[in-house]
């Protein structure tokens, strides 16, 4: 009898066969929805604010300075919580943590609107903040311990339910906020029904210290040395992969906080840069869900990220050109290269070999490549500023994608940071 039979059995000594194949399938689903649900709540947090900004500022009084600090608050919460995540993972399971993140961004979004001055609505967003970040890093954990022959389809499906969530509460939370009467505060905490809906799933799977209560279906095959933290820092696919992460993370984050400027001062109306930039965020539903299938047929992924790269120097090129003029163009083609997201989530779960260590590179790619990527919004900013045009901001996004298709392109290599972090 296997190991995985025998927990089983352990916990139900009367099940046969086909109860224990039921009891699988049964939290398998579970997993499944806990996944979808999960990504959906892992950017609402910070986009549905974004939509409210201005109404937030004028009922707390916050100076502008704060408004921009509030801005980086979000990659300076993953970087700082999210390294934390592999140690919560092996003393309690993913499944647990993933679970209390959820509860973390249900309360953080439940009682920042109501807590009525600057200093307490940071606090309870760095709180949802935190319940993010531990959950952005345990998610591809969960997908390669639940789903190892199926690490592009289930990060293709998290992916464009994360995508789905982000442009979701961009787009709507306006029109709830008036729907639910005008108010600021009802308008952003209302996102806190859809956190508290992504605990359930995850309740009946938090008894095991593995992934959940019950094993995945499927062999999982890991290393003997498992547990033995690697020295993540000797892997230089680890350090490549966390350069991307964090290049297309500035990428994103310019693009999401000033590419409708970009446009209005172009002389574009603002409902149109509002839905321009509304074009590039659902460019992700769909491609993050076929890039990864892709991904995870190549040995190399390396020619997708020059594609990629390809489409955001074009869209540079445009928005420098010709602003106006193509607008559409250069959304779209922004949009694709945006997807880098779910291609380096994907390569996160194909560099190493077993659940513990993609859960040590997870936090370190993305810890490091947030913290890499704090910087560049500020500096769009400060360049407008002292320029008083968009060439030389546009000029360092286009310079920054070479970079990032260098490191992807190595970060795509056919091999794990196993291989690399014990020699």
């Amino acid at each position: 009898m296997s190991s995985t039979e025998r927990g089983t059995a352990g916990a139900a000594p009367e099940a046969g066969p086909g109860a224990t194949h039921r009891t699988r399938a049964w939290a398998t689903r579970l997993v499944v929805v806990g996944i979808v649900l999960s990504a959906l709540n892992l950017r609402p947090a910070i986009t549905s604010l974004g939509a409210l900004l201005e109404e937030v500022r004028d009922g707390l009084g916050m100076s502008g300075s704060v408004a921009g600090l509030l801005t980086s608050v979000p990659p300076l919460c993953f970087a700082v919580f999210g390294v934390t995540a592999p140690r919560l993972a092996r003393r309690f399971g993913p499944a647990a943590v993933v679970c209390a993140g959820m509860a973390a961004i249900t309360t953080g979004l439940l009682i920042r609107p109501y807590v009525g001055n600057t200093a307490g609505f940071l606090a309870a967003s760095a709180l949802a903040l935190m319940g993010i970040a531990v959950s952005n890093v345990l998610m591809p954990v969960i997908v390669k311990r639940w789903f190892p022959d199926r690490v592009g389809s289930m990060t293709g499906l998290y992916s464009m339910a994360l995508a789905l969530g982000t442009s979701l509460a961009a787009a709507v939370t306006v029109p709830l906020t008036d729907a639910l009467g005008g108010g600021w505060q009802s308008g952003l905490a209302v996102w806190a029904a859809l956190a508290a809906a992504a605990v359930l799933p995850w309740l009946p799977l938090v008894r095991d210290r593995g992934t959940g209560a019950v094993r995945p279906e499927g062999p999982v095959r890991e290393p003997a040395d498992q547990h033995a933290p690697l020295r993540i820092t000797r892997s230089r696919t680890a350090w490549a992969l966390a350069v991307f992460f964090g290049l297309q993370a500035t990428a994103a984050y310019i693009t999401m906080g000033w590419m409708p400027q970009i446009f209005r001062d172009a002389g574009v109306p603002a409902g149109t840069a509002g839905v321009l930039l509304a074009v590039t965020m659902v460019m992700g539903v769909p491609l993050a869900f076929v890039i990864p299938r892709v991904a995870t047929r190549l040995p190399h992924q390396g020619p997708i990220v020059l594609v990629l790269g390809a489409c955001g120097l074009a869209g540079y090129a445009g928005l420098y050109l010709a602003p106006a003029g193509g607008s559409w163009a250069w959304a779209l083609l922004l949009g694709v290269s945006n997807c880098a997201f779910p291609l380096a989530l994907t390569m996160v779960g194909m560099r190493a070999r077993s659940g513990p260590g993609v859960a040590q590179l997870s936090a370190f790619a993305q810890s490091t490549g947030y913290l890499i990527s704090i910087p560049g919004p500020l500096l769009v900013g400060v360049l407008y500023q002292r320029s008083g045009g968009w060439g030389l901001p546009i000029a360092l996004m286009a310079g920054l994608m070479v970079p990032q298709m260098v490191v992807g392109f190595l970060a795509g290599r056919d091999r794990t940071v196993e291989e690399e972090a014990t020699r």
